[in-house]
């Protein structure tokens, strides 16, 4: 059967086999500090409006702020408010939190106000502090607020899950069929005229029948893809299922008439509009190869890393890098205690085995990563542009649209960092940009 597809990509080993079949467990610690971070989305960072001392509920929003690209932030558990101070997170940068100790009753907050029709959707989906928790972490009633001569056509549910190692949507799917097929139809009823696809790679039989099973919806379909890395990405997927191809930067899915959204977030706006229940945990992948029980556990945000981790055993063999995420485009970790965030789909433990990497040799001009790239890009003259501190090239020859899959690394037999490489130009062109637009504001004012 010929599966969709996209040109490029790589085949990375998949390692799902580790916590594929887990059954999701419900950890729900009886003390422990939690914390939450006030930037747990793309956007504008959040405010605190609680204080040290006070006491807040499961479910009780705790910071928010009035910025339109922003979502606000609730408590996972019930407590104390300790302190609000800098913290590291997950990223490994140090940010303002805000610091609760569990006391281990769990004591829920008010559910949020239900709404009475889909024209109070969005303004739910934004209360309830939903995000994109594939990664992206893109406040979802953004989103769902395309400008009104942009026609949507498609909402498309991305449940390839094509990262290596990770099954916390897979086992969303195989566990929560029905509340992710409502929360589908609920968005379709925000765009009536659009057709609803859930998006699932090959490699997850058991979530294509049952999500096929439970649908019954003619509306929206469950379309299997070709396993092939990075098929989870915005622009591959809608290529894929639509045959549309999404312009470059800073074109977005809208513009060809697409909204896609992660499988944990399709779950979570279901709970939002149903039960009124606010983002306050997730599920995550614990797994690779030094982790003594890799698992998929379902957990209150701030909790800490470390203790995801004694919940799986602790270590079986100390680990050589722990990536929040996967293998590909997670980040490499500073310390596990850091908490978990809104946007945390897998802590991967490797062990050297599996997480050397090779010193870099000179580039042979190979091509390989000219052909795993999705985008269509020259990475490796992108990279000598990079590495010449030549950004205006860099930028000239697509630079920017890079999406940071790793495909190109993977598959240089000369172990080039490039994504790095691509990284630092990006940032090298944004940080131009915002002193050029600082300037530009400057000389206007000063007219």
């Amino acid at each position: 059967m010929n599966l969709p597809t996209f040109l490029g990509g790589v085949h990375p080993h998949e390692g799902k086999e580790l916590t594929e079949n887990k059954a999701i467990e419900k950890l729900m610690p009886d003390s422990g500090l939690f914390i939450y971070p006030l930037s747990q989305h793309i956007g504008a960072p959040c405010s605190p409006i609680v204080a040290k001392g006070d006491r807040v509920l499961v479910g009780q929003k705790i910071a928010d702020t009035e910025a339109f690209v922003s979502a606000p932030i609730y408590s996972g558990v019930s407590g104390t408010v300790k302190e609000i101070a800098m913290k590291m997170t997950i990223s490994g940068s140090v940010e303002n939190c805000i610091v609760i100790e569990n006391d281990g009753q769990y004591e829920k907050a008010p559910a949020l106000e239900k709404p009475k029709n889909s024209s109070e959707y969005v303004k739910l989906i934004r209360e309830a502090g939903i995000v994109g928790m594939g990664g992206a972490c893109f406040p979802t009633h953004v989103k769902l607020s395309p400008p009104k001569d942009k026609v949507i056509n498609w909402i498309i549910i991305n449940s390839a899950e094509c990262e290596p190692y990770l099954s916390c949507d897979n086992r969303l799917m195989i566990e929560s069929p029905d509340e992710i097929l409502r929360g589908l139809e609920y968005v379709l009823e925000i765009f009536p005229n659009a057709k609803g696809v859930i998006a699932i790679e090959n490699n997850k039989p058991e979530a294509i029948k049952t999500l096929t099973e439970h649908n019954k919806n003619s509306n929206i379909s469950i379309i299997p893809h070709k396993v092939k890395y990075p098929q989870g990405a915005e622009k591959m997927i809608i290529k894929t299922v639509t045959g549309l191809e999404v312009p470059l930067v800073p074109a977005l899915p809208a513009d060809v008439g697409c909204i896609v959204l992660n499988t944990r977030t399709t779950w979570q706006i279901c709970k939002a509009i149903e039960e009124g229940m606010p983002v306050t945990e997730r599920v995550i992948s614990v797994t690779g190869d030094a982790v003594a029980v890799p698992k998929n556990l379902q957990v209150p945000l701030g909790i800490s890393v470390k203790e995801l981790i004694s919940a799986c055993g602790g270590f079986k063999e100390e680990p050589l890098k722990i990536i929040a995420g996967g293998p590909m485009m997670g980040l490499a970790m500073r310390s596990i205690d850091v908490p978990v965030v809104k946007g945390t789909s897998g802590i991967l433990t490797l062990t050297k085995k599996l997480a050397y990497i090779s010193e870099e040799s000179a580039c042979i001009r190979c091509g390989k990563c000219v052909e795993a790239c999705p985008m269509h890009l020259e990475p490796t003259f992108l990279d000598h542009a990079v590495r010449k501190k030549d950004y205006e090239t860099f930028e000239a020859h697509g630079g920017m649209n890079c999406i940071e899959c790793g495909s190109c690394a993977y598959s240089c037999p000369a172990s080039r960092h490039l994504v790095q490489s691509y990284k630092n130009g990006k940032a090298a062109v944004n940080a131009k940009r915002r002193k050029a637009a600082e300037e530009a504001k400057k000389k206007a004012e000063a007219k």
